[in-house]
């Protein structure tokens, strides 16, 4: 017979699997007296993790330097649970401005560029795109991140409940190396806008250098130092964007003509901004794991909303309308060939003469908050790659992937344009299988009853999903995603007619196949 518990809710009713399957795990202790506790000695098991295993703060077992720095904010966690009673952070405007702040960078411009620079489309067209496209496709990471605080898990820890612990190493993997190309735009814009300074002295090489190292030791303090870092510093990136903007502005109508466009350009750059925005939704849950969940649900998803959609907009805008005046204005088409969009910010400050310097340094330094915040999140997904990784602390996997970074940055420098257009379009396809199959998990399958993601599963193999829906339903999709490409080395059938239709396909082939495969999947496991 099913407990009471399990009667009162409505997702285990529904699928009736069996109450003995569903008994919750206790908790695991260092207790020699848990039955549970695995047996070990030496490096091997300081490396467990155990089943169930959640965060546990014990400053009897820190050095005192170690608890130094974490009450002074240094993040002790890394990817185990956050239970009930550590979640206590009620300031949640600090989601909104972590989102407002990340995204007040040049980060959007160069993106922004490609809609009137590359594609070829007009300011006006450009701009209904980009708020068309940007407003559907935040819906599903803002929804997304409600579970973080809801929770306690990360984003990737959470896709366990519907990948399983094996499979999910495939989005896990490819979130990684997304979220890791978008710290490398910000890397190679931030190095641009250093370079341009000083071009025949200083390369954009070394601007990228200076930006990732800078970068590192917000990324090395985790959550906390984070938010307090992303809730002030969009001051000063406020107001050298619109210094900027003040400066080189009266360029800005010198829009270049072009015709109407087509159907096949609105939506091959329109895949480019849903694959801008659509992959949040593998990483924002990271940012509100330590927020209390008696928050309302509606104010969450609009903090992260709105925190995304209002500079990122208004910032893409601003991009399409300098790309469309690049080929107007001499000194910026020169400045752009050499340094990018970092040339062209500098050539827009170059009225303010000394002072325009000390913006332009300032405009590099806002890439800063975005890799920040970007390197948290691989560091965490590397994390969770291998059981015993959990047990290696955070900080050796952020300087990982930094290093990694830097080189890649370097490299994809070389190539901007062509590095940028194939990056975006590309991931836009499995952000759209990913966020299907995390939506309808929550909202079908679980009936957005948050207590179905028990946090003692979250390492237990036995316990989760097999994966083989979400992944064959993914798989399944791109059937259809494959013959509607458009890209640069590859143009699909049904693209030559459509343009890029392949995040659109990917997120509506997934959601229809995903539910028949996980109630099978359900009814084959015996559990959700």
């Amino acid at each position: 017979m099913m407990s009471s518990s399990d009667k009162e809710n409505p997702a285990r009713e529904a699928y009736g699997y069996a109450a003995d399957v569903e008994k919750q795990l206790p908790i695991e202790t260092d207790s020699p007296d848990n039955d549970n506790s695995r047996t070990g000695h030496g490096l091997a098991n300081l490396l467990t993790v155990k089943d169930g295993e959640v965060y546990s703060p014990n400053p009897e077992k820190r050095s005192n330097w170690y608890q130094r720095l974490v009450d002074a904010g240094f993040e002790d966690n890394g990817i185990q649970p956050v239970p009930l009673e550590q979640r206590t952070n009620t300031q949640y405007s600090n989601l909104f401005t972590l989102f407002f702040t990340s995204m007040m960078s040049l980060l959007p411009l160069p993106t922004g560029i490609l809609g009137t620079y590359t594609f070829g489309l007009s300011l006006r067209d450009t701009a209904l795109i980009i708020l068309f496209f940007g407003i559907l496709t935040i819906f599903p990471p803002a929804f997304l991140g409600i579970s973080g605080s809801q929770t306690g898990m990360r984003q990737q820890i959470l896709a366990r409940y519907s990948f399983g612990l094996i499979l999910v190493t495939i989005p896990l993997l490819l979130n990684a190396a997304t979220v890791t190309g978008f710290t490398l735009i910000s890397a190679v814009v931030g190095g641009q806008a250093i370079s341009a300074l000083n071009p025949d002295h200083v390369s954009v090489k070394v601007g990228i250098v200076i930006i990732c190292i800078v970068s590192l030791f917000a990324s090395l303090m985790g959550y906390r130092a984070l938010h307090m870092l992303e809730r002030w510093s969009w001051i000063p990136n406020l107001i050298s964007l619109v210094i900027a903007v003040g400066c080189g502005g009266k360029y800005l109508h010198l829009q270049t003509d072009v015709p109407p466009a087509t159907a096949r350009q609105v939506l091959s750059y329109g895949g480019i901004i849903a694959g801008y925005f659509l992959t949040f939704s593998g990483t924002v849950s990271d940012y509100a794991t330590y927020h209390n969940p008696k928050a309302s649900k509606l104010k969450i998803f609009f903090y992260i909303y709105l925190g995304i959609l209002i500079p990122s907009v208004t910032l893409l805008t601003l991009g399409a309308a300098i790309g469309g005046a690049i080929p107007n204005v001499q000194s910026w088409s020169d400045a752009y060939e050499v340094s990018n969009i970092g040339g062209v910010i500098y050539e827009m400050l170059t009225p303010a003469r000394g002072f325009g310097k000390f913006i332009v340094v300032l405009l590099a330094l806002s890439s800063i908050g975005n890799i920040a915040i970007s390197s948290y999140s691989v560091s965490l997904n590397l994390q969770m790659l291998l059981p015993f990784f959990a047990r290696i602390h955070r900080i050796v996997f952020v300087i990982i992937t930094l290093a990694i970074m830097i080189p890649c940055a370097i490299k994809s420098a070389e190539s901007w344009e062509e590095s940028l257009t194939n990056f975006l379009a590309v991931i836009g396809y499995w952000a759209g299988c990913f966020a299907a199959v995390m939506m309808e998990e929550l909202v079908l399958i679980r009936r957005m009853d948050y207590s179905t993601y028990d946090i003692s599963y979250w390492n237990v193999r036995s316990k989760l999903p097999s994966g083989l829906a979400a992944i064959g339903a993914s798989i399944i999709s791109f059937g259809l995603i494959i013959p509607g490409m458009d890209e640069a080395w590859y143009v699909g059938p049904i693209a030559k007619h459509t343009g890029d239709i392949g995040f659109e396909v990917a997120f509506v082939v997934t959601a229809i196949f995903y539910w028949p495969l996980r109630r099978l999947e359900i009814k084959w496991q015996g559990h959700l």
